[in-house]
This record gives structure tokens, C-alpha cells and sequence, in this order.
């Protein structure tokens, strides 16, 4: 699998100088992998909390492979040489029972099938190193192997505390006599190597480099029960290729399909689900899913999404997959609603979240662009300014959640009734402005209701220059409570109900009072999924923003200009309709 693009190999920076049983998951991102000896002392492999790491969560050797079952106490580790892995087996069945053996040979190559066929004979289980190596060690007691192995699996057993056996005096775990072959290799571990970020190419500790080990094969055992995409532009399949990406040999990404029949035959096959573009879902593939059992996980842009717009063809670096449902549509409970529902949501994430909310704020992040001055928005002293964001007019966001309140006309009518003494400004939303959705409202319209249209600058600034925020669903209403902006929802989204918004339209199921860390950790930490433009690998929020100042990861490809264009020249003739539509009908509304 080649995930990532050689545009930008040489802005890559170098990803964690590991050893060879801590490795980084394989063809994961454009990374390079390097690591370094240095002079060890022994750690306490029992208090060091990146030991403690790796064995609570088996991280270590090909830890992200297929798992086999064995119950063997004693394990052989074999050379790369044949005839002293012979020997090796020869002097391990003198000195234990072949029933008690497992034998773990480097690989299936052709040469090995005479010491497969022997080892079986003799009563003894034969596998091969590209296995989860944990699944070994589980329940062994003891490893036998030598110098010549280059393998994790002696390493790893040690750290689980495991005796290890040497054929010859050369290893450099001289075995259970020594004692101490655990704290040797805690030593590689901890001390005699040098961890650097993937993303920052800064030096981390060894519990921080395992601990985004785990991460990663948290998210690949994730992906792993995604067998197909539906529903997915073209433009963007490589993008959400490296979002389900599994580092497994056999189905390293996911298949995509268009059509319904193809998508649940394929899924059927490969024993996986579907995830699909909540707003793409191919005909009749939501009926056909629940009639054969097939797990639907629906797939949107995340809140934090790039430095740009996706109706431009600039494919998203973040997602949200929602098993439940989908959380603009408050029908039912999506994943987020269960998280902000049930999650403890403590201190921790709290802490962190806060960190991201204060540095999203400080640098004018929104969900489409960064930064920019605050515009001049020429409201009268001591009147409030409350901002109406405008939304697209068939989102399924405004079809679900806007509780049957009309679109963006209807909400500023509303809006302008309940404050009449207020100073309004209304932002149209910017795929609608750019010409690629529907949802348009003329200007001489729009200033009937509202004092200002400003179209200017990025949302953030804008939420720095006004007091409230009035909206049916739009994610600026999350975007202004992070502000601390007083915020009132004429819709259901998904930040209502949780004691943070004024509500016109209450979801009742929401009865949990939440503080804006907690809403906030759920939405941009635990429900998410980021990827680093820059190295394509999984990351986190905080990775994500920072990417926001490389303005050489946002420059538009000729298919996002191509793209704007189109969308200019929509824009220009729906407006020569209107005005001729207006010169023939002048008694006529909009």
C-alpha cells in the first residue's frame, strides 16, 4: 500500500528512531524509519511507564499482524540460516518435550518446508514471524533462540518476562542465568535509542512515541471492519483511502463501489461493512443494509476540516464515522450524542481540549479557513450585533435538524422579529456564495432584514466582532460557544440541549448539563478522525492546526481552480436570472 504523495516527499520530516521490535506500522503515511544506539543503563522494567505501555497493550514487533492461538510453553526462535535453525530445533526436542515446542521460523520461503515437516513430525507447532508476536508469547514461559536472530520476538518475550535461552555466549541476552535479560532489553528500549515526533521531527519520550503506537493500531483494528466505501467523489477516494487504511497485506485499503448491489456484495465477501458519504448514500443501499445485517457507518467532514472548502474539490483532513447515525440528524442518537451523553469526559480531556480551544481561538481557526483581521462591521455603540449564518438549502443538516423552520429567509424573518432593536448581519454560507450550492438569497433581500452582509475575511474574526450568534444547525453556533458567545438555536443541532445554548427547538432526550470543555472534547477529540496533510498519518487536532501555517499543503490543484471558476460563473448568471425575474415581476418577492 503507497498511501501519501510524492509531491511533497522532501517536506517530510524523519518519523521515530525506533528499534526493530518498537517498529512503526508499515506503509502508513510517507515516513522513514531510522534508529540509533546509544550507551544503556538498566531502567526498572517494572515501574518505566513505557514499559508498562508496551505490555498492557502488547505494542512491539509486527504487533498490528494477524493473532494465532498457541498454548506452548517453550518457543524457538529461528536463525535466517537453515542449518543452524536445524540445529537449534535438534537441541531444544533433547531438551524438552516436542509437544511443549513452538517453533517460529523467519518466514514460508521453500527451504524451511524440511524443518516444518520435521518439527511437525516430531509433535512440535510450526509457525511464521509474521504473526502478532504477542499471540506467542501469551502463554509461554520460556525462549530459545540465538545470536544470529534479528527477530522482535526474543526482546519482547524478555520484557514480558519470559526466561531466555541462547544457544551460544555471543547473544546479547546471554539468557536466565544472567537474570537480567529483562532490564537488557527495557535498556533498548528506554535509554540506548532516540524517539522523534512524525510530525514535528522533535525528540519525545519513549512512552509518548508507544503511546501514538497504540493510537495507530487502535484506529487499523478500526478500520478493519470497513470492507467498502459508498457514496465517494472521486476527488476524494485517496483521501478516505488513508482514513480506512489497515496495514494488512491481504486488504490493505478499502474497495469502493458506487451502486448498492456491488457495495453489499463485496462487503458480504469480505466479511466487513460499508461506509458511505452520509449525504451519497447510493439508492436503496440503507433498506438493503438492515435487510442483510450489514453495519452502515456513515462518513462526514470533520469540524476542523482544512484550509479551504470541499464543494472546491480540497479533500477533507478530517472525517467523522458514526456507526448510530449521524449527528446533524436528531432523530435519533448518533455517536457523538451517546459520548456527550454517557462519557465521563474528565479532567484529562478537559485539559487538553481546552489547550486547543485556547490556541483555535488565538490563531482564528473555523472549520474552512484560518486567521484574518476582524471586519469592520459598522454596528452603532451599545447595540448588540448578532450574526445569522447563512446555511446551504438542501443539507441534510437543515432538512433533519431545522425542526421544519424554513430556510435561510425564514430564519432571519424570525430572527429580526424576536430582536428588533438588535444589529444583524447575515453571512451567506460559502459554498452557496461560491456558486456550488443551493440557498441564495439576493442582497437587496437579505438588507430588508438584516444591517450588514459581510462575506469578507474568515468566520473567526467575524465571531470576534459580534456579541450572539442565531442560527437553525450551523457548526458556527459550536464555533461561538467555544468563544464563550451567547448562542440561540432555532434548529436541533448537535450542541443543543446540553444547558450551553438558548433553545427555541428543545431536543428532550438531552437532559445532561455539560461545560464547553466537555462539549467540546467529545466534538473535536473523541469523535473525529484527523490526518497530517503533510505525512499522511494519523494524528490529532493539535497537529492538524499547525499544518494550517504551511500555506504549500493548501495550494489549489488545477481541478480545485477549475472548480472555482465554474462556481463563478454560476454565481454571475443565477444573478442575471434574478435581475431580469425582477425587472419582469417588480411586485414580486423572493
Amino acid at each position: 500500500m503507497n498511501i501519501g504523495s510524492a509531491s511533497t516527499e522532501n517536506l517530510a520530516p524523519v518519523l521515530l528512531k525506533i528499534p526493530p521490535f518498537v517498529r512503526h506500522i508499515p506503509d502508513l503515511g510517507k515516513v522513514r524509519l531510522a534508529w540509533s544506539a546509544i550507551e544503556p543503563f538498566i531502567p526498572d522494567a517494572s515501574t518505566d511507564p513505557a514499559i508498562h505501555l508496551m505490555l498492557r497493550e502488547n505494542i512491539g514487533g509486527l504487533f498490528w499482524a494477524p493473532d494465532i492461538t498457541v498454548s506452548r510453553r517453550s518457543i524457538i526462535c529461528a536463525p535466517a540460516d537453515p542449518r543452524k535453525a536445524a540445529r537449534l530445533w535438534e537441541v531444544a526436542r533433547e531438551a524438552r518435550e516436542a509437544a511443549n515446542l513452538t517453533l517460529v521460523l523467519p518466514n514460508n520461503a521453500r527451504h524451511w518446508h524440511s524443518l516444518r515437516e520435521r518439527a511437525i513430525s516430531d509433535g512440535g507447532f510450526v509457525t511464521c514471524s509474521d504473526v502478532n508476536p504477542w499471540s506467542i508469547i501469551r502463554n509461554g514461559q520460556e525462549i530459545i533462540t540465538c545470536s544470529d536472530v534479528t527477530e522482535a520476538l526474543p526482546a519482547l518475550g524478555s520484557l514480558a518476562g519470559l526466561s531466555l535461552w541462547c544457544l551460544d555466549e555471543a547473544m546479547l541476552w546471554p539468557g536466565a542465568a544472567d537474570g537480567d535479560a529483562q532490564g537488557k532489553a527495557a535498556a533498548l528500549v528506554i535509554n540506548a535509542t532516540c524517539y522523534r515526533s512524525p510530525f514535528t521531527g522533535e525528540v519525545i519520550q519513549a512512552d509518548e512515541a508507544v503511546g501514538l503506537l497504540i493510537e495507530w493500531r487502535d484506529i487499523m483494528r478500526r478500520n478493519r471492519s470497513v470492507a467498502v466505501c459508498a457514496g465517494m467523489a472521486w476527488w476524494k477516494q485517496d483521501r478516505i483511502a488513508e482514513f480506512f487504511a489497515t496495514a494488512d497485506e491481504h486488504r490493505p485499503r478499502p474497495f469502493f463501489r458506487r451502486g448498492t448491489k456491488a457495495a453489499i456484495a463485496l462487503a458480504r465477501r469480505h466479511a466487513g461493512g460499508i461506509a458511505v458519504w452520509s449525504t451519497r448514500m447510493p439508492r436503496q443501499l440503507e433498506h438493503s443494509a438492515h435487510e442483510t445485517g450489514m453495519t452502515l457507518y456513515r462518513v462526514e467532514d470533520g469540524f476542523i476540516r482544512s484550509a479551504g472548502l470541499g464543494s472546491g474539490m480540497l479533500p477533507p483532513a478530517s472525517i467523522i464515522v458514526d456507526r448510530a447515525g449521524i449527528y446533524y440528524d436528531p432523530a435519533k442518537p448518533s455517536d457523538l450524542e451517546i459520548l456527550l451523553s454517557s462519557h465521563p469526559l474528565g479532567t484529562d480531556l478537559q485539559a487538553r481540549v481546552r489547550r486547543l480551544m485556547d490556541r483555535v481561538i488565538s490563531e482564528g481557526v473555523s472549520k474552512y479557513a484560518r486567521g484574518g483581521m476582524p471586519p469592520e462591521l459598522g454596528a452603532p455603540a451599545g447595540k448588540r450585533v448578532i450574526l445569522v449564518p447563512g446555511q446551504v438549502a438542501d443539507d441534510l443538516s437543515v432538512l433533519l435538524g431545522g425542526s421544519g423552520q424554513g430556510g435561510n429567509l425564514e430564519l432571519l424573518r424570525r430572527v429580526r422579529a424576536s430582536e428588533p432593536e438588535a444589529f444583524i448581519v447575515y453571512r451567506p454560507h460559502p459554498d452557496v456564495d461560491a456558486g456550488h450550492r443551493a440557498g441564495a438569497i439576493p442582497d437587496d433581500v437579505v438588507l430588508t432584514l438584516a444591517d450588514r452582509i459581510c462575506r469578507e475575511g474568515g468566520m473567526a474574526p467575524l465571531l470576534d466582532a459580534v456579541d450572539e450568534v442565531h442560527t437553525l444547525t450551523s457548526l458556527t453556533g459550536f464555533e461561538a460557544l467555544m468563544r464563550g458567545k451567547s448562542v440561540t438555536t432555532y434548529g436541533q443541532p448537535f450542541y443543543a440541549g446540553w444547558g450551553l445554548t438558548q433553545d427555541r427547538t428543545p431536543v428532550i432526550r438531552r437532559n445532561r448539563i455539560l461545560t464547553i470543555e466537555q462539549l467540546a472534547a467529545a466534538t473535536l477529540l473523541l469523535y473525529p478522525r484527523y490526518i497530517d496533510p503533510l505525512t499522511r498519518l494519523p494524528c490529532g487536532p493539535e497537529v492538524l492546526v499547525s499544518r494550517f501555517a504551511m500555506t504549500e499543503l493548501w495550494r489549489p490543484s488545477p481541478l480545485m481552480r477549475l472548480r472555482r471558476y465554474q462556481g463563478i460563473c454560476i454565481r454571475t448568471l443565477r444573478r442575471g436570472i434574478q435581475n431580469i425575474c425582477r425587472r419582469l415581476s417588480p411586485d414580486r418577492g423572493f
